[in-house]
C-alpha cells in the first residue's frame, strides 16, 4: 500500500509556485473585510498621531499666558501664529476620518471610507511635522541664538522625516520587487490599492 501522505506536493503535477491564488498576502477576505481591518488599523495610528498633535496644541495656546510671551519680537508673534494654526489644522485633519466616517455610516461605503480617511491621515501626519518644527524653532529662539535654534529645528525635522519616510518607501520597493500587488488593481474602491502608474498598466 502506498502512503500517499508522504507524497511530495509535485505528485500532482503542479509546482507550489505555479498553482492559481494569492502567494503573497496570506489573507482570505472580502473586500469588505480588508476595508474593516484597514479601519480599525487606521484607527489606531489616528490615536497615536491624536495625542501628540493635542499636547502639543495644549502647550502653545497656553503659551500666550506665560509671563514671558511679550517678550517675543514681531518675528516670534508671527511665528507662534503660524504654529498655532498649523497645529489646528493638523488636529483638524487628523480627527477628519472620524466625523467622515459618522456621516457616511449605514451607506455602504467603508472601503471609500478609509481611502479618505488615509488621506486625511497623512494630510495630518504631514501638518504635525510642519507644527513640530515650527514649535521648536519658537521656543529655542527663547534659550539659544536665532540662528542656531534654526539649525537645530531644521536637523529635528530631519530626523523625523528620515524616521518616517525612507522605511516606507524601501519596503514598497522591495514589495514592487517581489512582484505583489497591493489589493485588487481592477477594483478602484479597493483600499489597499493606489492611484500610481504601476497598478494600472497591470490592470
Amino acid at each position: 500500500m502506498i502512503d500517499v501522505r508522504n507524497q511530495p506536493a509535485e505528485s500532482s503535477g503542479e509546482r507550489p509556485e505555479e498553482r492559481p491564488g494569492p502567494q503573497l498576502t496570506g489573507r482570505d477576505e472580502t473586500r469588505e473585510e480588508r476595508a474593516d481591518r484597514k479601519w480599525g488599523e487606521l484607527m489606531q495610528e489616528v490615536r497615536v498621531a491624536q495625542t501628540g498633535i493635542q499636547i502639543l496644541l495644549a502647550f502653545l495656546l497656553t503659551s500666550a499666558f506665560s509671563p514671558r510671551f511679550p517678550e517675543l519680537d514681531a518675528f516670534g508673534h508671527d511665528l507662534y501664529v503660524f504654529t498655532i494654526m498649523s497645529g489646528a489644522a493638523a488636529t483638524g485633519a487628523l480627527i477628519a476620518p472620524v466625523a467622515l466616517h459618522r456621516m457616511v455610516t449605514g451607506y455602504s461605503l467603508k472601503p471609500q471610507t478609509v481611502i479618505w480617511a488615509s488621506r486625511f491621515t497623512m494630510v495630518g501626519l504631514m501638518l504635525l511635522l510642519v507644527t513640530v518644527g515650527a514649535a521648536l524653532t519658537l521656543i529655542l529662539r527663547f534659550v539659544i541664538h536665532d540662528t542656531l535654534a534654526v539649525w537645530l529645528a531644521g536637523g529635528v525635522l530631519l530626523w523625523f522625516a528620515g524616521c518616517w519616510f525612507p522605511p516606507a518607501a524601501w519596503l514598497r520597493h522591495r514589495r514592487r520587487q517581489l512582484g505583489a500587488v497591493p489589493g485588487d488593481p481592477s477594483d478602484p474602491a479597493d483600499p489597499d490599492v493606489r492611484c500610481v502608474p504601476e497598478f494600472t498598466e497591470r490592470g
